[in-house]
């Protein structure tokens, strides 16, 4: 095993002074020790560390200090999900946190801030491998150095465990938790520091006209601005975007060990010495959020508000943004899917005047027909003085033309595409069988990508993402010989239906990571056709997603911004998550739920023949009448009941929150037991006690 590459063989032992960790197969390589409770790093042999082995682990995920302690993260069991070149992929099947005081310490938020943690990293599809880079397209892994340690190869977007990794790559950097310099670097914690990636993998033997191949689809999710549907949407100051994903289909030649053992070729004997390297055929799509300053903010109805920051004022971001993107895939093209009427307008508005502000001399052109007086709008320059002149903003109609499940009308946005994809062409490499390196060799480079949004970057998205990368794959596959002009990988049923299956299975993993349910209209993905079934599962889904953002989130979203160091838990701030609103305002749902139990005891209580029926009459009217003041007041005050996160609360959350506890208190009825809101500190988006700001880790 090379020596910059992670262990995968780790033994893990504890005693009373530490934990040591040490590679079971490198009996040269040292152990890496970690003193407990004060968590100082060493190196030290074999039998210097004195502790007794308890376990064997695939690898640590990370440290990650609290409140009251620091955990060591450990991956406890991994399940191999396939090869790539011949590389295992492994998923993340269960953790376990080691705990750096002999006794723990209780206290109400260490133990939320370890729940949190763990109900995410049971939940979370995380990835890794031993000896490829995940994190990366296979063209970027081409153009890396294969001589650096894994974790410095990996892309810092993707490497989602970098921040609870902190430790352990100061130690190898060779600086201190206080940022000191220590004496040199200690290169030798490289193997032990594993780089994981959040997202979506599936790898699968495949076959069109007789010819096996590896077939591959690779989410990755950017860990900068993570985070739920309604508490992460939009740009940041930093031009991160919420929901960004990368997307790579791979299809990989002759290739004999794709399935998790291996499938064999068989018998190939047409074939040539030339068509015996390994051929890798790779296409990269992106998603993201509509980069600029915008926000949905829950208040219990059906459909947020929809809020709106001044296009300029994100100008900047959105520049940090773009130029980001233009450098890492070149030409870019904007594929924007949301509706040109109703609340989204304004969303179209806002981006295309975006585009007018960062392309020079930016030339319009719009196409209507019968349905729709917009059926595609594009803006792009005219010229290319600067960087920015390589975005190119494509609008379609995509509700309109898809109207009546006519969904490969579709195909009508992949004609506005074409040239740019043509251009843009895709990787392909080739490993030849005598190199000992394993390297790549590079026969032709993707030089642009497809951005596609719509509003939750997922249902519409990934119907367009796959109608891309069915194009995408029928161009490989013609270019190298194995369809001819005319002929589509979809003409091969077999695979169709392996191919529908596998991005439906991406739609409603980045879906479930992102809204908390699978996609919608899924079932016309995997099948071609739209069911009852289908219909009745979406309407489980959208009332599910209800539930979920309003109710639910908010915990998910503290979990993410914990695990990603967006939040540092203080040591002296007691009590973080406690419920600080009114009592009478935490009331208001129990006297609802007693109020609904009191209506059905009078409902299905068997009255005497002879007794009165007014006092059982009256009774139920009054409950009547409880309950419909209390959905009232909840459905008119709907911000004081969502299940805001309570680490790094929206600013729009808070200042909606209090704008509805002001207007609670002037409530004929309750207004009189609702405190006057006092002045806090700090003009944060911290407006209230429960909803305290989070600390940013600066890296």
């Amino acid at each position: 095993m090379s020596s910059n590459l992670p262990f995968r063989d780790i033994n893990l032992h504890a005693s009373p002074r530490c934990y040591a960790f040490r590679s079971a197969s490198s009996s040269s390589a040292p152990s890496l020790v970690i003193e407990r409770p004060t968590g100082e790093l060493k190196l030290e042999n074999a039998s210097a560390h004195g502790a007794k082995r308890i376990s064997s682990i695939a690898g640590i995920l990370g440290i990650v200090k609290l409140k009251l302690d620091k955990y060591i993260i450990v991956i406890s069991k991994a399940r191999p999900m396939g090869r790539l070149r011949g590389h295992m992929v492994y998923k993340v099947v269960t953790t376990e946190f080691l705990p750096l005081r002999e006794t723990p310490l209780h206290d109400p938020d260490e133990d939320a801030y370890l729940a949190l943690l763990k109900r995410m990293l049971a939940t979370g599809p995380m990835y890794f491998s031993y000896s490829i880079d995940i994190t990366n397209s296979f063209q970027r892994q081409s153009q890396s150095d294969p001589s650096q340690p894994l974790w410095k190869r990996a892309d810092d977007r993707f490497f989602w465990n970098r921040f609870i990794q902190t430790d352990l790559i100061d130690f190898s950097s060779g600086l201190s938790e206080n940022t000191g310099i220590r004496n040199g670097q200690s290169s030798d914690v490289d193997p032990y520091i594993l780089p994981v990636m959040f997202g979506m993998m599936r790898i699968t033997p495949a076959k069109i006209k007789s010819t096996p191949f590896t077939f591959a689809l690779i989410t990755r999710r950017s860990r900068f601005r993570a985070g739920t549907r309604y508490f992460s949407r939009g740009i940041d100051e930093q031009g991160n975007v919420s929901n960004y994903n990368e997307t790579e289909q791979i299809a990989i030649l002759n290739d004999a060990a794709g399935g998790v053992s291996g499938f064999g070729m068989g018998d190939n004997k047409t074939g040539e010495k030339s068509h015996q390297d390994l051929h890798v055929l790779s296409f990269v799509q992106t998603r993201g959020s509509i980069p600029v300053f915008w926000a949905e903010v829950n208040n219990l109805h059906y459909t947020p508000k929809l809020t709106v920051r001044g296009v300029d004022a994100a100008a900047s971001a959105a520049r940090m943004h773009f130029s980001e993107q233009i450098k890492i895939y070149g030409e870019n093209y904007l594929v924007n899917l949301i509706n040109q009427k109703g609340r989204e307008e304004k969303m179209k508005k806002a981006y295309e005047q975006m585009m007018r502000l960062l392309v020079s001399s930016p030339t319009e052109s719009r196409e209507a027909d019968q349905l729709t007086s917009e059926k595609t709008h594009t803006l792009e320059s005219s010229v290319k003085q600067q960087e920015m002149d390589r975005l190119h903003y494509i609008y379609f109609d995509f509700h309109n033309e898809t109207k009546g499940l006519q969904w490969h009308r579709a195909e009508l946005l992949l004609n506005r595409l074409i040239d740019g994809l043509q251009r843009g062409q895709y990787f392909s490499g080739t490993e030849s069988l005598g190199n000992p390196s394993g390297s790549l060799d590079t026969r032709m480079m993707q030089s642009s990508v497809v951005r596609t949004n719509c509003m939750d970057c997922l249902d519409r998205t990934n119907v367009v993402q796959s109608m891309l990368g069915r194009w995408a794959l029928t161009r490989q596959f013609i270019d190298c010989g194995i369809l001819q002009q005319g002929e589509k990988t979809d003409d091969d049923l077999v695979f169709r239906d392996l191919f529908r299956n596998v991005w439906a299975d991406n739609a409603d993993v980045v879906s479930k990571s992102y809204s908390g349910t699978g996609a919608l209209k899924t079932d016309f993905t995997r099948t071609g056709q739209r069911t009852k079934a289908g219909v009745l599962q979406d309407g489980n889904n959208s009332i599910t997603r209800y539930i979920l953002n309003n109710f639910m989130d908010g915990p998910r979203q503290d979990a993410f911004d914990l695990f990603l160091g967006t939040y540092l838990p203080p040591t002296t701030v007691a009590y973080v998550f406690a419920d600080r609103r009114p009592l009478i305002i935490q009331s208001i749902p129990y006297i609802l739920g007693a109020a609904i139990f009191m209506i059905l005891v009078a409902m299905f209580t068997r009255q005497l023949p002879d007794s009165a029926a007014w006092p059982l009459r009256i009774f139920l009217i009054f409950w009547i009448v409880v309950a419909a003041w209390c959905l009232r007041f909840i459905h008119s005050h709907g911000m004081l009941y969502v299940n805001w996160p309570k680490l790094n609360t929206p600013a729009a959350g808070a200042e909606g929150y209090a704008e509805a506890l002001r207007r609670a208190g002037s409530d004929k009825i309750i207004g009189d037991f609702i405190p006057t809101a006092r002045h806090q500190r700090g003009v944060s988006n911290a407006r209230l006690g429960f909803m305290e700001e989070g600390k940013k880790r600066i890296e």
